[in-house]
């Protein structure tokens, strides 16, 4: 029988004690069976410590940089005479790149070795990174930023494989853990350690430190990984040794399609061409899934699986990402510009700003699993209301040009508690449905749909505000924020109907494995 993710040791509270019997601890089913390919030291991994620092440091890197640029945006403005336009791609080109090529990714590591895939993704993210830091003019820095986002691509997707052949059991649970604190709170804690950057003008280099900073790290990252990375043989059998190149090369325009006149059409004032691929989006939309359904045909492994997409849950978690952090991400971004834009923030205020919502959102993404396995679904209904609250909280702050003082802060924490306990577990327990084979493919998918949802949040809550804060003063953007406000929290209140019908679906199974266990 193939093994999935929950009974290899990811699950909440997967190790029962026998309590007031005074029995043994019980672990649940192959927690202490090894994943093939891994390369065993005497007594197992070596300094399995190291690699999971090594790991979920490059993770964290890579995570940071798609926000920490956000509050470097106007600096970047002043310094390269970037327009609108620009600074939204600046932005949202790393993403892009990184949404579109990260299953592809995935795939990748199955057939050259996921360790390897690790190394040289990150040795291509730290020159990228020093390319970005040193880039004369936004059109260069839109190049480099998109290399950083194919490098990103290249090494996200092997950390939970890695984690997946390097731990077991109770250890595989912790690290999982860790793994959902990093992907929740990267995004925040790039906006608060971009505005300590700015605003310290190492060097006087202004805004490049946000991406020079990465190269000693990327730097003693890779000399580590050389050292301390297992060597994992790699899973090139049957269909998943071919890249769905069909699928890249029809997913790409799509995406691009849609995210390209959200970018670019505030500052163009919405030309046709603008509108002509928006509409181009559904039928390049229905292509790539006929070619995927084409691929999947032959007997090959298309990028999008549709294995993976038919396990019970999966659908309509998928969605629940995609929505939350289309306002997660929209919301950073158009807060972040309107801090420092309108209100004259700096850019260490502004980043500062957010670390209330990165500190709950971090520690709720980590500690969830103390929650009871049977309640976990009903807190994340509660946890995305709040969530909605917290956005509709935001058009009082906003509305008339202020921000809400001391309420502004305390909202940043609520919303970062009410989106951590509604996202957070929600991707682990759609991944504890999956086979342990299929745990690239399935990470990717999940990371891919994430990725993809930011550079629609930044595009479409990015526009707009942009667009409604064209006109004079504070008020006009007071006004921006509080329609984007509003619009967020429409948007996460769909997301409760999807987190609800999961809560109903777990139930429903429950019952279905009581009813038949009888």
């Amino acid at each position: 029988m193939t093994k999935t993710l929950s009974e290899s040791g990811i699950g909440p509270n997967h190790v029962t004690a026998a309590g007031a019997r005074g029995g043994a601890a019980t672990l649940s089913p192959g927690m202490n069976q090894r994943t093939p390919g891994v390369a065993d030291a005497p007594g197992g991994v070596r300094r399995p410590g190291l690699i999971l620092a090594i790991i979920l440091v490059g993770y964290f890197m890579a995570l940071l940089d798609g926000s920490i640029v956000n509050v470097a945006l106007p600096s970047i403005r002043e310094k390269l005479h970037a327009n609108g336009a620009s600074l939204q791609m600046v932005a949202a080109g790393y993403i892009i790149a990184y949404a579109v090529l990260l299953v592809t990714g995935a795939r990748l590591g199955r057939i050259l070795g996921h360790e390897r895939l690790f190394k040289i993704g990150l040795a291509g993210f730290t020159i990228a990174s020093l390319a970005c830091g040193l880039a004369q003019n936004s059109g260069e820095l839109i190049i480099f930023r998109v290399i950083q986002g194919i490098a990103a691509a290249v090494m996200l997707p092997q950390v939970l494989s890695l984690i997946q052949q390097t731990f077991q059991g109770e250890a595989r649970a912790k690290a999982m853990s860790a793994w959902t604190a990093v992907l929740a709170s990267g995004i925040v804690v790039g906006q608060v350690v971009g505005g300590v950057l700015v605003t310290a003008n190492l060097f006087g280099w202004s805004w490049r430190p946000v991406f020079l900073v990465n190269v000693p790290i990327g730097i003693v990252l890779w000399i580590a990984s050389l050292r301390a990375l297992p060597s994992v043989k790699p899973q090139n059998t049957g269909s998943d040794n071919k890249v769905d190149l069909a699928g890249v090369l029809t997913l790409s325009p799509t995406i691009l399609a849609l995210v390209v006149p959200l970018v670019l059409g505030h500052d163009e004032h919405w030309p046709v061409w603008g509108w002509i691929l928006l509409a181009a989006t559904v039928p390049l939309l229905v292509l790539f899934l006929a070619v995927e359904r084409r691929v999947a045909r032959r007997g090959a492994s298309p990028i999008l699986p549709g294995r993976i997409l038919a396990m019970s849950g999966m659908k309509p978690s998928l969605v629940l990402i995609f929505l939350v952090m289309v306002v997660y991400a929209g919301n950073l971004f158009a807060t972040a510009i309107h801090l420092q834009g309108a209100l004259g923030f700096s850019a260490l205020k502004t980043g500062l700003a957010f670390a209330p919502c990165a500190l709950a959102f971090g520690l709720v993404s980590y500690f969830w699993r103390n929650i009871p396995a049977h309640l976990i679904r009903r807190f994340s209904v509660i946890g995305l209301v709040i969530g909605a609250a917290s956005m509709a909280a935001q058009i009082w702050m906003f509305k008339d040009g202020g921000y809400g003082g001391v309420w502004f802060y305390l909202n940043q924490m609520v919303f970062g508690l009410g989106v951590g306990i509604g996202n957070a577990p929600t991707m682990t327990l759609a991944l504890m449905r999956v086979p342990v084979t299929e745990a690239a493919d399935a990470s990717g998918t999940l990371a891919t749909n994430a990725q993809l949802a930011q550079v629609v949040g930044i595009a479409s809550l990015g526009t707009l505000y942009l667009t409604v804060a064209a006109g004079h003063g504070v008020h006009a953007a007071g006004h921006a924020m509080a329609y984007l406000s509003g619009a967020g929290a429409v948007v996460a209140l769909i997301a409760v109907g999807f987190a609800f019908y999961l809560y109903r679906l777990d139930n429903h199974e429950r019952a279905a494995k009581a009813a038949a266990a009888l």
